[in-house]
């Protein structure tokens, strides 16, 4: 039987043009898939753009043109991004498609003929950046991005998403890992036990989307729309025998690749589509953290994106996919800075991997016409490095499969340390007086022999990383053509000793050029000169125009939320509306949470002024974990902490490593104050402070617990 493997990206609204943050899910996808090719499992590869919606036929109006000019403008700037960035899908898909609309009609067809749809009426908030219903008063505040909501009343089809609150919880409980990663399984979990709702699934007061058949007035929602795209893509809907084998083949998809943002559409609605049209589900939801760029989500409403390609145009395709899989540990929030950016190309790829490269193509030309020598016997220090290198494959594969993709790279970096390493212990270029030229030549022949097949199992594995970069390597090392390699199974059967002798190295090529000092303000440059020209489709935040002639109560909420609306907000994805709908609840602005630290154990001046309750209630404490602690290297005050506050994992740096030992901290339940600004110290970004009490000569104490208290529990 064929292995088989199917994985998706989210597909993208076409509201804005591409930028870092849709590209690091779509290059996630694509090593995943480069390796699955690797391995020779037959792979499926799916991303595209989602095109309907209320949203979108205003930006078009806005813009001056159809809402299809519009659409198709903005899906093109996507298709050709990931052409530039030399991203491999096997399909990209389009909302707009034939293939799309026939089968999302068949879907709705499906699930009203097997009684799970009906017709009602909804009156409540919309936001319509968001395409989500929204429970609050007219004039609410989005608790998702923190625009005004507006007041729908329309006659709707309902789908009974009520219906599935037991069938969700029992395949949260028998299938725990279709949802990943914990912190998002346990948002998940927490809104389906607070009850389901039945979901609007469609609307009467706006035309752009796909037509309800046989009640052509209305248009599919567009989320309902946007998740079929999964199934259509592979045929669902069609007629043709050669899609319908392919939906047979590959369905259901292996993983959903989300952002966190969505978890609940994909988590929730999805497969309560799925199960109601008696389709079989998907085997994993597995979203990513947010990229973060000054601190904040990147966003065009925001104005703080980053395009991919300022910096594969400086620094190469292969430095962004590399920094990226390797300084974001998959599943949480992770900083971009093109200051962090420079300082691991030149670190890790121009000094690491491709000093290496260079090192030993080099020598192996210098010293042996380029071509490999018998290596000999092996001494204690070839036998070192080939236990070595032997070890990292499994971990590195354990790793990756497991998409801990930060963690295959440092396993995998530590191979190239070590080879390294070993190339300067032995200093095959040096000559000590008394050795003869014969022991010489047999010194470095086994040196080189053994350091270029370490490089060749480096450069196997980190292919799907690096697959520009690891085709020069390839066929530095007398390989050939590394995609053909890959076709072959090569990293299926990857073991030591691949590298013959008289293998013909081919001639040496640069890798990577070291960064200078101005790479930095190249890639600001290119993306000021972007922002300037760029003229995006659709509004940002929330105008002052709009808040002027909203009524007074309205306007005091849109000051309220407006500091909000500047960071990512953990708020909940909005929620459907029950039928018949009254919205009555009030919308509160959401709390920032991307805030950030000052080192604990600094005594703050006395203060002997009082404050008053509403001055206390702006602190947010709360309740964390500490589930990493390390030192910072050269910083001796600083130590690094990851805590868990239950929905969310954060990053801290804290001045208490004189005080504490890091390997007794995790575990250790704190209190962090949550909604402090960010800040940045030795190049890291911390986000929190902890709570410590300043003893005698400012020795500090941990703020903790004697009674159990659940993570994320707010301090009052």
């Amino acid at each position: 039987m064929t292995e088989r493997y199917y994985l998706t990206t989210p597909i993208y609204y076409v509201n804005a043009r591409p930028h870092l943050g849709h590209a690091y899910s779509t290059i996630v996808c694509d090593a995943i898939a480069r390796r699955k090719r690797a391995l020779r499992v037959e792979t499926w590869f799916l991303t595209g753009t989602d095109e309907h919606g209320q949203k979108i036929e205003r930006s078009a109006k806005k813009a001056g043109s159809t809402p299809e000019e519009f659409a198709a403008k903005i899906s093109a700037e996507f298709s050709e991004s990931w052409k530039r960035l030399g991203l491999a899908p096997d399909d990209f898909i389009r909302t707009t498609e034939e293939r799309h609309h026939r089968g999302v009609q068949k879907l709705f067809k499906e699930l009203k003929d097997r009684g799970y749809i009906y017709k009602g009426h909804y009156t409540g908030q919309y936001c319509v950046s968001d395409e989500a219903y929204v429970e609050g008063e007219p004039g609410a505040i989005c608790p998702d991005c923190g625009r005004l909501t507006e007041t729908v009343k329309e006659e709707n089809y309902f789908f009974k998403l009520s219906a599935f609150e037991k069938p969700l919880l029992d395949l949260y409980e028998r299938r725990p890992d279709f949802i990943a990663p914990e912190s998002t399984r346990r948002e998940v979990l927490s809104f389906v036990r607070g009850g389901l709702k039945d979901l609007s699934v469609s609307r009467t007061s706006f035309t752009w989307g796909i037509p309800v058949p046989g009640d052509e007035k209305h248009v599919i929602y567009v989320w309902l729309d946007a998740l079929a795209n999964y199934i259509t893509a592979l045929g669902y809907g069609s007629d043709d025998a050669a899609s319908l084998e392919k939906f047979k083949n590959f369905w259901p998809a292996n993983v959903h690749l989300i952002g966190k943002e969505i978890s609940r559409f994909h988590c929730v609605y999805w497969p309560a589509f799925l199960m109601a049209a008696g389709i079989a589900l998907p085997g994993q939801v597995r979203a990513n953290g947010w990229l973060l760029f000054d601190h904040t989500k990147m966003s065009k409403s925001r104005g703080n994106v980053v395009r991919a390609e300022s910096v594969a145009e400086v620094l190469g395709v292969d430095a962004l996919r590399y920094f990226l899989l390797r300084e974001i540990p998959f599943g949480q929030d992770g900083s971009f800075t093109f200051d962090a950016l420079v300082q691991r190309y030149n670190g890790d790829l121009a000094n690491g991997y491709g000093n290496l490269v260079s090192r030993v193509v080099n020598m192996m030309h210098k010293f042996f016409a380029g071509v490999v020598p018998e290596a000999g016997k092996p001494t204690e220090a070839e036998e070192t490095l080939r236990a070595k290198a032997t070890a990292v494959i499994p971990e590195f594969n354990r790793c990756f499969d497991n998409f801990d993709f930060s963690g295959a790279l440092k396993v995998l970096w530590s191979l190239v340390a070590d080879v390294d390493g070993y190339l300067t212990a032995t200093a095959p270029w040096k000559k000590p007086e008394g050795r003869s030229d014969a022991e010489q030549a047999a010194l470095q022949a086994r040196v080189l022999a053994t350091a270029a097949e370490a490089i060749r199992i480096i450069t196997a594995l980190v292919y799907p990383v690096l697959p520009a970069s690891a085709d020069i390597v390839w066929r530095q090392l007398g390989q050939g053509e590394i995609a053909g390699a890959a076709k072959d199974n090569f990293l299926s059967g990857i073991i030591w000793g691949g590298l013959k002798p008289g293998t013909k190295f081919g001639e040496p090529a640069p890798l990577f050029p070291r960064a200078e000092k101005d790479a930095v303000t190249r890639m600001e440059q290119l993306e000021a000169e972007n922002n300037k020209s760029a003229v995006e489709a659709v509004g940002g935040p929330i105008e002052m125009d709009e808040v002027k002639t909203a009524p007074a109560e309205v306007q005091k909420k849109v000051a309220e939320a407006a500091p909000a609306a500047e960071v990512k907000s953990a708020a909940p994805v909005p929620t459907a509306p029950a039928v018949p709908a009254s919205a009555t609840a009030t919308a509160s602005a959401p709390a920032a949470t991307t805030p950030a630290a000052v080192p604990a154990g600094q005594p703050a001046a006395e203060e002997k002024t009082f404050i008053t309750i509403d001055d206390f209630s702006k602190v947010e404490l709360r309740v964390a974990q500490i589930i990493v602690a390390e030192r910072i290297p050269k910083a001796d005050k600083l130590l690094r902490l990851e805590v868990d506050l239950g929905d969310e994992k954060r990053q801290i740096l804290a001045g208490i490593a004189q005080y504490y030992e890091p390997e007794k901290l995790i575990g250790r339940k704190i209190i962090i104050v949550a909604n402090l600004a960010p800040r940045t110290m030795r190049g890291l970004v911390s986000h929190g402070m902890l709570l410590a009490a300043s003893l005698e000569g400012g020795v500090p104490v941990l703020a903790g617990f004697h009674e159990e208290v659940p993570l994320g529990a707010r301090l009052k």
